[in-house]
């Protein structure tokens, strides 16, 4: 095993190589000799990638449960994805957006009332030709956003969300919540804060404030922590779904993001929030086996586009 960083450089993430491979044996043996050191290394670290242990996805599930102690459901998220990849339970596909796009950097479920503290990432299937996780330090972005912007978000953010029952636009109730039952989504969404309302077409309608900015928990450290830049209209990068956020009114968007006192954020305000995560985010190339392991807060991600096929499955943990 060898370990690549350097102190003195800008903020990347850890590398940790295996000499010759030797698989998932071989990583199970690398995080045992790290112990209850792996938590403080990733705070510190930030993201820590395991390179060449030429892990595979039937022998994934033992590693997951090494590096997520409590893998959790991916209940009330946004974005489009697949469960029951087949490899290990709780494990998603990532986010499914067409591969010619750029995903923005964000946080896993910063939009929600509580958020998974670590991510895995595996790559099941290399990409073609591009298509590396972007990641990126909290605290630069935090730090490279104009004052105004700083100053504007001070209050935090109101999500919006339409989900429908079934058919419509973007992702449904019974998706979102990961059940068809509408009493458990009224508790959940209780729990969480959040205020909703059933439709008459039997969707709901669900707005929840939260903060822009959040602080973690072990070191401190603020981050800009929110999905403004996502649940905008302006922050579409996808022209079907770009298209589609001009046809329907306003409040039937499938999400939507204002200030918390509902007055509208300002298209140029997501657009620079978006360019400044993207130009400090950090490429990690992906080959077959690679494991991505990042601080949920400490570090946002994204993703470039890709050619080919590309399979990177993600799993969470509290």
């Amino acid at each position: 095993m060898a370990t690549h960083g350097d102190g003195g450089a800008p903020w990347a993430p850890l590398e940790i190589t295996a000499e010759n491979g030797g698989g998932t044996a071989a990583l199970l043996a690398t995080l045992e000799e790290l112990g209850d050191g792996l938590g403080p290394l990733l705070c510190r670290a930030k993201a820590i990638v395991f390179r060449n242990f030429q892990v595979t996805a039937d022998r994934l599930d033992p590693a997951l449960d090494r590096l997520l102690p409590n893998r959790l459901g991916y209940v009330h998220g946004n974005s489009p994805r697949t469960k029951g990849s087949g490899v290990a339970d709780n494990v998603y596909t990532c986010t499914e957006y067409p591969p010619e796009y750029t995903i923005s950097m964000h946080n896993v479920l910063s939009c929600a009332h509580t958020w998974p503290s670590r991510l895995a990432f595996f790559c099941e299937v290399q990409p073609g030709g591009g298509g590396a996780t972007l990641v990126l330090d909290g605290a630069l972005w935090l730090r490279n956003l104009d004052s105004e912007i700083r100053e504007a978000f001070a209050d935090g953010v109101c999500y919006v969300q339409n989900l429908h029952d079934g058919v419509g636009f973007g992702k449904s109730w019974q998706d979102t919540f990961e059940t068809d039952n509408r009493a458990a989504v009224e508790e959940f969404l209780d729990g969480s804060g959040a205020e909703w309302t059933w439709k008459a077409d039997g969707g709901i309608r669900v707005t929840s404030l939260r903060p822009a900015v959040a602080q973690h928990p072990v070191t401190g450290t603020e981050v800009w922590f929110n999905q403004a830049g996502q649940w905008h209209p302006a922050g579409l990068d996808d022209e079907t779904a770009a298209e589609r956020a001009t046809l329907l009114p306003e409040d039937e968007i499938p999400q939507n993001v204002t200030f918390p006192d509902g007055s509208p954020i300002r298209a140029e305000y997501v657009q620079h929030i978006q360019e400044v995560g993207l130009a400090g985010a950090v490429d990690v190339d992906w080959l077959r086996g690679d494991l991505l392991l990042i601080d949920n807060m400490l570090v946002a991600h994204g993703r470039r586009p890709f050619t080919g096929s590309r399979r990177v499955l993600v799993a969470m943990s509290d």
